[in-house]
């Protein structure tokens, strides 16, 4: 049923740009779509369905509970997994996990949970190639707040990620870009200084070496 719903939806869309056929999965069609691929490891967060010109895909971001705090759901790891449409299966094209530090750091706070941050997570066509570009933004926190942030965008088939560890004090806050992020085109560079700049005013984040 969800890889009908999918095929008609894209089917709808076909006359239009690429990046516009981008929809996140509702919660009926995310369960089916993780009963469909048994090796999703954890439960689906969110779910995107998408297609470019080179074909139909699924991106998946997935968090292991851990347990709960406060009323809070904790996570202890997370995975975003890329899936192409393939005659009727999912051939996986990319992933991305990562998992609390599980270091014990008393003055600067140790890690509890981490989540995808979805508000700034996407799929779409930035640059207008034909190609989507998702961008997967995650976090994990401290009893003191915000500790490692990561923005990681695939282009072609290659990650680019940006790591940042937030601070009060200038000697423990890190701000570091992959070296080659100056190799993206001029509009996805753009949009990341974009939405680093909204994650700046709405999150209270600091996002610089000093």
């Amino acid at each position: 049923m969800y890889k009908f719903a999918v095929f008609v939806l894209l089917f709808l869309l076909s006359g239009q740009v690429f990046a516009q056929t981008t929809t996140i999965l509702s919660p009926k069609e995310t369960l089916e779509l993780q009963s469909e691929i048994p090796d999703i490891p954890f439960s689906i967060r969110r779910a995107y369905a998408y297609s470019d010109k080179r074909g139909s895909f699924d991106l998946v971001l997935c968090e292991k509970e851990s347990r709960i705090r406060e009323n809070d759901t904790l996570k202890s790891n997370l995975t975003a997994i890329c899936y192409l449409q393939d005659h009727g299966g999912y051939r996986e094209q990319w992933r991305i996990t990562d998992a609390l530090a599980g270091i014990q750091d008393q003055e600067y706070g140790t890690e509890y949970t981490i989540w995808f941050w979805t508000k700034y997570c996407s799929a779409t066509d930035i640059d207008g190639d034909g190609i989507v570009e998702p961008i997967i933004v995650y976090g994990t926190k401290t009893e003191y707040g915000y500790k490692r942030i990561k923005i990681i965008t695939l282009y072609k088939g290659h990650k680019y990620a940006i790591r940042a560890v937030e601070c009060d004090l200038d000697f423990c806050r890190t701000f570091v870009k992959d070296a080659k992020m100056k190799e993206l085109p001029l509009k996805i560079r753009q949009y990341i200084d974009q939405l680093l700049e909204q994650m700046r005013k709405e999150q209270d984040l600091i996002l610089h070496h000093h």
